[in-house]
C-alpha cells in the first residue's frame, strides 16, 4: 500500500483548499472536515498519524469529496502508471460511495488504461448503467493508447450503433486509430461524418488530425489539399503534413515546407498563440526523415544542431537515431559508428539495431559484428537481430554461418503477420496460417503471380501482376 502520509502530501500539493495536511502540525480550521469548523462551532481534531485518515474516512463521505478523491488520483498517477495505486483510490472511491460518479469512473478507466490494464478499463465500463460519449470516448482511447486501433475502432462503430454520436474528442481518436492501421475507407467515412456535423469542419484539432490520417494511410496528395484549406495553421499542421511527406519519401516537399514553416515562424515572431508556429521535436524528427530518404548527410547534421542552437530543442534519442539512419542509408557506416560513439547519450538497441540493418545492404561485416555484440547485452532475446546479422553474414558471403544462425533462430522466432484493408475490411495474414475463408482464392492469385515471375526484376511488376491475376 502507498503510504497515506504520501497520499495526502501530494494531494495536498494539488487542491489546498480540499484536505490541509501539515505533518508538523493539527488539522485546523477547514469546514469541510469534522471536528474542524472555525469560531469554537467544533472542535478542533489533532493528530497527524496514517490512522487519522483512515478515522476521517470512517467518519463519512462528508471528510472527502468527490473532487479530493479525483486529485489524489491524479496524485497517484504522476510519474510512471500504477495499476496497484489506481485501485487504491478506487477502493477509497468505493468505501465512500462515490463510484458511480460517471466523471470519476471515467478518470479510473483512464488511470487503468494508462497502466495497461484493459480488462479493469473495460470493465468499468460495462459496469455503468448510462454511458455517454464520453465514456464510449475513454474507452476507445484505452484502446489506442494500447496499441489496440482495430479494438478501438470496433467500439468506435458499437458507439453510433447503440445511438451515441461522436463529438469531436471521439472522432479525432478514432482518426488517430485509422492512422494506426492504415484504415483508409474507415477514416473517409469520419471525414464525411465531420463535415456533416456543425462546427466541425472548422475544428482546427480534427483538421490536423484528418491530415494526419491521410498522410500515413498513403493518400497524402489530399492530405496536402486539406492542409492548403486550412486558414490558420499551428505546429502540428506544419509538422503533420512534413512527416507525412516524410514517410512517403517526398524529401523534396518535406525539406521545402519546413523552410516555409521557419519563414512563417520569423515572420508571426510577435503573433499570438494561433498566429505563431515554430518547429517542435517532432518536427524535426520528419526534417531528419526527409534528409535519409534524400541521402543528405551535411544537410541532416545541420538541422541536429539547429534544434539546439535556433530553437532551444534538445535532441532526443530519436533524433540522433534519425541521424544514424542518415549515415546508414548514404552507406557511411563507419561514420555512423562514429558519431554514435560521440553522441551525449548511450544508443539503444533501436539505434544498434538500425545500424546493423545497414550491413547487409552495405556489407560490413566488422561493423555487423560489433553492433551485434552491442544487441547481445542490451537485448538478448530478440529473435529479429539473429535474422540480422544472419543477413549480413550472406551479405558477406559466409553462407554456412547463415544456415547456421537460420535454423537456430527457427524455433524461437514468431511467425510474421501482415495486414491489407480491402472493401472498408481489414485482413490479417499469418505465416504458416491456412485458416483465411478466403485462402483458395488467394492462393490461385499467389500462383498467377508466381508463373509470371521470371526473375528478381519482375519483383517490380508485382502491383500490375495482382490486379492481372485478381
Amino acid at each position: 500500500m502507498l503510504p497515506t502520509r504520501q497520499l495526502l502530501t501530494g494531494l495536498t500539493k494539488l487542491h489546498p483548499h480540499l484536505l490541509p495536511w501539515n505533518p508538523r502540525s493539527s488539522l485546523h480550521g477547514n469546514p469541510r472536515l469534522p471536528g474542524t469548523r472555525l469560531h469554537g462551532r467544533r472542535r478542533p481534531v489533532t493528530g497527524t498519524t496514517p490512522s487519522r485518515f483512515r478515522r476521517l474516512c470512517r467518519r463519512g463521505a462528508s471528510s472527502l469529496d468527490s473532487f479530493a478523491v479525483l486529485g489524489l488520483l491524479k496524485v497517484c498517477s504522476k510519474g510512471a502508471p500504477s495499476a496497484a495505486k489506481a485501485r487504491q483510490v478506487h477502493a477509497l472511491a468505493i468505501r465512500l460511495g462515490l463510484e458511480d460518479l460517471v466523471f470519476l469512473r471515467t478518470a479510473f478507466m483512464d488511470a487503468y488504461s494508462r497502466a495497461g490494464c484493459l480488462t479493469d478499463a473495460h470493465q468499468l465500463f460495462d459496469d455503468m448503467p448510462q454511458r455517454n460519449a464520453v465514456c464510449w470516448t475513454a474507452l476507445v482511447s484505452a484502446y489506442v493508447n494500447n496499441a489496440r486501433p482495430r479494438r478501438a475502432l470496433e467500439l468506435f462503430r458499437q458507439m453510433q450503433v447503440e445511438g451515441v454520436d461522436p463529438d469531436r474528442v471521439s472522432a479525432t481518436i478514432a482518426l488517430s486509430a485509422c492512422a494506426d492501421l492504415g484504415a483508409l475507407d474507415m477514416g473517409e467515412w469520419i471525414h464525411a461524418y465531420i463535415r456533416r456535423k456543425k462546427g466541425f469542419a472548422e475544428d482546427l484539432i480534427l483538421q490536423n488530425a484528418l491530415i494526419n490520417m491521410y498522410a500515413k494511410c498513403g493518400d497524402i496528395d489530399k492530405a496536402r489539399h486539406l492542409f492548403d484549406q486550412v486558414p490558420v495553421r499551428d505546429t502540428t499542421t506544419w509538422t503533420s503534413m512534413i512527416v507525412g511527406y516524410a514517410l512517403h519519401g517526398r524529401s523534396d516537399e518535406a525539406l521545402g515546407l519546413f523552410s516555409e514553416l521557419k519563414e512563417h515562424s520569423r515572420k508571426n515572431i510577435h503573433g499570438g498563440a494561433q498566429g505563431r508556429a515554430i518547429p517542435n521535436q517532432v518536427t524535426f524528427i520528419g526534417v531528419m526523415m526527409a534528409c535519409s530518404h534524400a541521402g543528405l548527410v551535411e544537410e541532416g547534421l545541420l538541422h541536429l544542431e539547429s534544434m539546439w542552437v535556433e530553437y532551444g530543442l534538445e535532441p532526443q534519442m530519436s533524433h540522433y537515431g534519425c541521424m544514424v539512419d542518415v549515415f546508414c542509408r548514404a552507406g557511411l557506416l563507419e561514420e555512423a559508428l562514429a558519431f554514435m560513439d560521440s553522441m551525449p547519450i548511450a544508443p539503444n538497441a533501436v539505434v544498434w539495431r538500425t545500424l546493423l540493418g545497414a550491413c547487409s545492404l552495405h556489407p560490413n561485416l566488422d561493423v555487423g559484428a560489433r553492433a551485434r555484440q552491442r544487441l547481445l547485452k542490451l537485448e538478448p532475446h530478440h529473435t529479429g537481430d539473429d535474422i540480422a546479422i544472419a543477413n549480413v553474414y550472406a551479405a558477406a558471403g559466409l553462407w554456412d554461418e547463415k544456415e547456421r544462425m537460420r535454423r537456430r533462430v527457427k524455433p524461437r522466432r514468431d511467425p510474421g503477420c501482415s495486414a491489407i484493408e480491402v472493401e472498408s475490411r481489414v485482413h490479417e495474414f499469418v505465416a504458416d496460417d491456412r485458416k483465411h475463408p478466403r485462402m483458395r482464392e488467394i492462393l490461385m492469385v499467389l500462383k498467377g503471380m508466381f508463373k509470371n515471375l521470371e526473375s528478381p526484376r519482375d519483383l517490380n511488376r508485382l502491383p500490375s501482376l495482382v490486379q492481372e491475376a485478381s
